[in-house]
C-alpha cells in the first residue's frame, strides 16, 4: 500500500457513476457535481439519464449503457476518456434489488442478480484498473451493502453478491494500492428508493433519503478510507453479529429477525 492514499479532486479528471438514473447513483452524481466534479453517468434508462444531465449540462454527461455487456462497457469508458479526459474517480453503483427472492431461490434469479451486481462491477473494473494503473493514480468505490456482512433470510442471492463485492474490494485495495490506486467499498443500510419503498413487509430501521446517503458517500470519498459504512448504528450491529461465533450468532439473529418480522 502506498504511504499516501489517493483522493481524487475535481482538477484531477472526471468522475464516473454507474446506475445513475435514480436513487443513490443519481443523488451521488449530483453531489459530486455540486462539489466541483465533472461527472459521466451511465445507466440503461436513457430518458432518466438525460434528464439528470439536463440539470447540470456543463458538468454531467449522459452515456446510456448496460454494464452487463463487457465489450460495450470497455468501449464506453474509452469513449468517455477520449471525449472528457481521464476518469479520476469511479463510483460503481449499478445493482439489483434487495429482497428479490419472494418466489424462492432459483438459478435464474442468481444469474440475473450476479450478472449486474458482480459482473457489471467487474466489467467496469477491468478497463478502469488498467487505465488508472498506467497513470499511477485513481480512486474507485464499489457500492456493496451491510447485507453482505451476514446471511439474511430471503437474501441469499442479493446478500452473497454484496459479500463478494466486499471481498473483491479488499483484495483489490491490497493489490492496487502500491500502484497508486485507492479502492473503497460502500456498505450502506436502507436508503429510500423505488426498490426499498416497494418492500413494505419488513422493518427498515434507520432508513435515510438518497441525498443524505450521497453526502455520506462523498464525504467518505474525500476522506479516502477503505470502508464507507452507514448508518453507524446498523453498521456497528452488523459488525458485532459478524464477529460472533456461529453457536451464538444464529440464536441471536433468530431472535432479532423475529422481532423485526424479517421471517
Amino acid at each position: 500500500m502506498s504511504n499516501t492514499i489517493y483522493r481524487a479532486r475535481p482538477g484531477d479528471g472526471l468522475a464516473f457513476v454507474t446506475g445513475a438514473s435514480a436513487g443513490i447513483g443519481r443523488a451521488t452524481a449530483l453531489e459530486l457535481a455540486r462539489r466541483g466534479f465533472k461527472v459521466a453517468v451511465t445507466a440503461r434508462r436513457a430518458e432518466e439519464l438525460n434528464h439528470l444531465a439536463a440539470t447540470r449540462p456543463e458538468q454531467i454527461f449522459a452515456y446510456p449503457a448496460d454494464v452487463t455487456q463487457a465489450a460495450d462497457v470497455a468501449a464506453l469508458i474509452a469513449r468517455i476518456e477520449s471525449e472528457h479526459g481521464p476518469i479520476a474517480l469511479a463510483f460503481l453503483n449499478a445493482g439489483l434489488s434487495l429482497h428479490a427472492e419472494r418466489d424462492g431461490f432459483t438459478v435464474a434469479l442468481l444469474a440475473k442478480t450476479y450478472g449486474v451486481n458482480i459482473d457489471g462491477v467487474a466489467n467496469c473494473l477491468e478497463p478502469l484498473l488498467a487505465a488508472m494503473s498506467q497513470r499511477g493514480r485513481g480512486q474507485i468505490a464499489i457500492n456493496a451493502s451491510l447485507a453482505g456482512y451476514n446471511g439474511l433470510p430471503g437474501s441469499a442471492i442479493y446478500g452473497s453478491s454484496k459479500a463478494a463485492l466486499i471481498y473483491m474490494a479488499e483484495a483489490l485495495r491490497l493489490a492496487y494500492g502500491p500502484k497508486g490506486l485507492n479502492i473503497q467499498v460502500v456498505n450502506h443500510g436502507f436508503v429510500r428508493t423505488a426498490m426499498t419503498d416497494d418492500e413494505q413487509d419488513f422493518a427498515q430501521p434507520y432508513k435515510i433519503e438518497p441525498e443524505a446517503a450521497a453526502q455520506l458517500i462523498c464525504d467518505g470519498l474525500a476522506r479516502g478510507g477503505f470502508e464507507i459504512a452507514f448508518p453507524w448504528q446498523l453498521a456497528a450491529l452488523s459488525k458485532f453479529i459478524r464477529a460472533l461465533p456461529y453457536a451464538l450468532k444464529f440464536p441471536f439473529m433468530e431472535r432479532a429477525l423475529n422481532r423485526a418480522k424479517l421471517r
